[in-house]
């Protein structure tokens, strides 16, 4: 595993599709590793994944000697303060994610990543200036008329899922505008959250409330691999962009959220209504019609005035989950 670009070879494309059906196949698969930690308070296992992930890019960023890279992102100070945004609104995310999956409500979870990257649309329509073409517009009325109908028909917003896909499309806001390669932004980003981190987990050892050393060793040892969990599938993605274009990666990313909407039903049998199926179709209808937005067939019947205007020419894609 190379941290560093390669030069595309002639099985450069098939590498990295596989490296990316692998990251988010491994993402898809996160609730079962946190479920087998459900005997352990949401914010422990955060406060876990931080510091072990911390530790575990450290090494990494010894073994391949990048230091140098992360000392010049250490001399910008707007990058500096991209980076404590990005940690705020990761460890944000991390910790709904995992309090959502052990509390029973990993079908939410599944919506939120549905969501996501209709949402990072609209942050960038608004924030970076992009341009929507009718069908993207049209994507967006109808994901945002999924969620109103589960909202309506529940009264209450689905705020586990709008908090994700928030949190996360934020995220990737702020990391695309800072520019920074993941690898070295995630080591800057655990660094900054791990002194809370320790100090939390320290003062759940003082209390008699900590789990590590204290739990079977089976327990112990995903505690400690939270940190290899995070990074690898980070690192095997990082791998697919290099090789393969964002619209291949952006198809292959909607594995993520199938799993884990799979693994909430047949899995861990949480409710899945009518409601919940008409509220979903319409969000998977909205990806759908975004991805084949671009189409030439779809691109020519849109009305005249979108047909001379710029338009998103990529599907946003998840960077961590």
């Amino acid at each position: 595993m190379k941290l560093h670009p390669e030069p595309a070879g002639d099985n450069s494309r098939n590498t990295g599709i596989w490296y990316a059906i692998g990251a988010f196949l491994l993402w898809g698969i996160l609730p079962l590793y946190w479920k087998a930690l459900i005997s352990i308070p949401a914010f422990q296992i955060l406060g876990h994944r931080i510091i072990w992930s911390f530790v575990f890019v450290v090494i990494l960023i010894s073994y391949y000697r990048r230091w140098n890279e992360l000392k010049t992102v250490l001399g910008q100070p707007k990058k500096i303060r991209a980076v404590i945004a990005c940690a705020v609104l990761v460890s944000v995310n991390w910790g709904i994610y995992i309090w959502a999956v052990n509390d029973g409500h990993i079908i939410d979870s599944s919506l939120g990543y549905y969501i996501n990257p209709l949402f990072s649309v609209c942050l960038g329509m608004l924030v970076l200036r992009e341009r929507l073409n009718f069908w993207q517009w049209i994507s967006l009325f109808l994901a945002a008329a999924g969620v109103l109908i589960i909202t309506f028909q529940y009264r209450s917003i689905p705020w586990i899922a709008l908090s994700l896909a928030v949190s996360f499309g934020l995220y990737g806001l702020v990391k695309k505008m800072a520019n920074i390669e993941s690898i070295i932004s995630l080591t800057l980003e655990t660094a900054i959250l791990a002194p809370f981190a320790f100090a939390y987990l320290l003062w759940l050892e003082q209390t008699g409330n900590g789990a590590l050393g204290h739990s079977p060793v089976w327990v112990n040892l995903l505690l400690i691999g939270a940190g290899i969990v995070t990074a690898i599938p980070l690192l095997w993605f990082a791998r697919a962009t290099q090789r393969v274009p964002l619209t291949i990666v952006g198809f292959v990313q909607y594995l993520t959220p199938t799993m884990i909407l799979f693994l909430g039903l047949f899995i861990y049998h949480e409710s899945f209504t009518v409601i919940h199926f008409i509220g979903f179709a319409f969000i998977w209808c909205a990806l759908a019609l975004f991805s084949l937005s671009q189409t030439k067939l779809l691109q020519r019947i849109q009305p005249v005035k979108f047909r001379e205007r710029g338009d998103l020419t990529q599907i946003p894609v998840n960077e961590e989950l």
